[in-house]
Order: structure tokens, then C-alpha cells, then sequence
């Protein structure tokens, strides 16, 4: 049976690294795996009145709703984002947010967790990343161990074009989707 892991990029740019970095780690993914980018850019801002029975004027928005089903039937999340201001993309929260609600139907909750980060400096997106498995570490999501991925210097991955030009920098990719897919079909629901 088919494992889907569903890719989330933490920028709105289309033409960002963070979605360019996706778009190559995709195809690493073996055979029995279908990995694809889940957009984020429509979600509304979290309001927890939408999801407040006692709130009857602000129904739950479809997006929502769609993100929220998308996230539970996926068997792994994989994130690839950059840093912005030293922390995660409010692009990024928001869709942690979104998926963290209502209490009683997390979306995340024990969901293997893949984390890529990048930065266009040497630091390959540290803090964004810490931030981020701070922010996951309350839905119980099992996650790849060392070494994790900080890819620093990102344009430089690229040299001008769309594609991950450094084998090195392919194959420790390659070795980190590995493992990601060994925890997602470790953790399997299907």
C-alpha cells in the first residue's frame, strides 16, 4: 500500500529555496511513496473562534477543514523551511496552529515528522528548525534522528538553476529520506 507523505514548504515565494529544496528531495523518496506538496499559502489566519462551539456566527473555514483531513490521512509530514527572523515562517505556525485544532482531533498527533531547514547564511536555518520541532514536540510526532539537515548557504546548493547540484549535499539527502521513510513505515496507520 502506497505510504503518502505530505511535503509542507515554509514559504510563500514560488520561486523560494525552501520550495526549490522540496521539489529535489521529492523524487528521493523509494518506490511505495508518494510525496506532495501541501499548500498553505490559503489558510486563513488561526482563530480559535472558528473552532468554539460556543462561537456560532464563525463557521470553520473549508480551508481548514481540507488541511486538517489532508494532514490525518497522510502516513508522514515532511517540512522544508527556511528561517525568517531567527524563528519559523508565520506561514508555518499558522499551519501548525491550524492543524493543532480542535483539541479532541489534532492533525499532527503521531505523525512521523521529517524537518528540513535552510538558510541563505552558514547557520542552514538552526533556529528555524528548533522552533519548529518546539512547536511539534506536543502532538507526540516521532522524528529522524542525527544528523538532521541544516543546509546553509542555499543559493549556493543551486548554482542558478532548480536543481541540487552538489552529490554530496544529494546524498546526505538521500540518506535522511531514507531514514524518514524507515520511521514512516515503522509508524504506519494503514
Amino acid at each position: 500500500m502506497t505510504k503518502h507523505i505530505s511535503v509542507i514548504v515554509g514559504s510563500l515565494r514560488r520561486g523560494s529555496f525552501a520550495r526549490k529544496i522540496a521539489q529535489n528531495v521529492i523524487p528521493l523518496f523509494p518506490e511505495g511513496y508518494r510525496a506532495s506538496i501541501v499548500e498553505i499559502r490559503d489558510l486563513p489566519l488561526y482563530d480559535f473562534d472558528y473552532d468554539d462551539p460556543e462561537v456560532t456566527d464563525k463557521p470553520v473555514p473549508t480551508e481548514y477543514t481540507a488541511f486538517r483531513n489532508t494532514i490525518k490521512s497522510s502516513d508522514g509530514i515532511l517540512f522544508v523551511t527556511p528561517e525568517n527572523n531567527r524563528t519559523i515562517p508565520a506561514c508555518v505556525k499558522n499551519a501548525v496552529d491550524v492543524g493543532s485544532k480542535p483539541n479532541s482531533d489534532v492533525a499532527w498527533k503521531g505523525l512521523p515528522v521529517g524537518i528540513i531547514s535552510h538558510s541563505v547564511g552558514r547557520m542552514g536555518g538552526y533556529s528555524s528548525q528548533k522552533n519548529l520541532r518546539l512547536a511539534l514536540s506536543y502532538f507526540d510526532m516521532p522524528t529522524v534522528g542525527q544528523p538532521e539537515v541544516f543546509l546553509s548557504q542555499s543559493p549556493e546548493l543551486f548554482e542558478g538553476g532548480d536543481t541540487i547540484v552538489r552529490e554530496s549535499t544529494v546524498a546526505f539527502l538521500q540518506d535522511y529520506i531514507d531514514r524518514f521513510s524507515s520511521l514512516v513505515a515503522d509508524h504506519s496507520h494503514s
